[in-house]
């Protein structure tokens, strides 16, 4: 299996979904751990729903918008094809 082949095993696909749930519960944990306040619990609520939003909207715009002209493989080939179009439309 390359590092660029996609992740055909649903137990792998699962286990990488855990790994990242537990990943964010040990950060937040840790965070609020090294500065316990409400406001720290706030903030730290806010910036999950933050992120997650930003990860919904990033991948409804790749569907929605930009996948009708070119298909992408990820959220970081889709900047980087946002930045050459840009850079391409300057320099003309």
């Amino acid at each position: 299996m390359k590092l660029n082949d996609d992740i055909k095993s649903s137990w792998i696909i699962h286990a990488k979904g855990v790994l990242f749930l537990l990943l964010g519960l040990m950060t937040a944990a840790l965070l609020f751990i090294q500065v316990p306040t409400l406001r720290t619990a706030v903030l730290i609520v806010i910036a999950i729903w933050a992120f997650c939003r930003f990860y919904y909207y990033l991948f409804y715009v790749l569907d929605r918008y930009l996948g009708r002209e070119k298909r992408f493989s990820g959220a970081l080939d889709a900047v980087c094809y946002l930045l050459r179009k840009n850079t391409d439309k300057s320099l003309r």
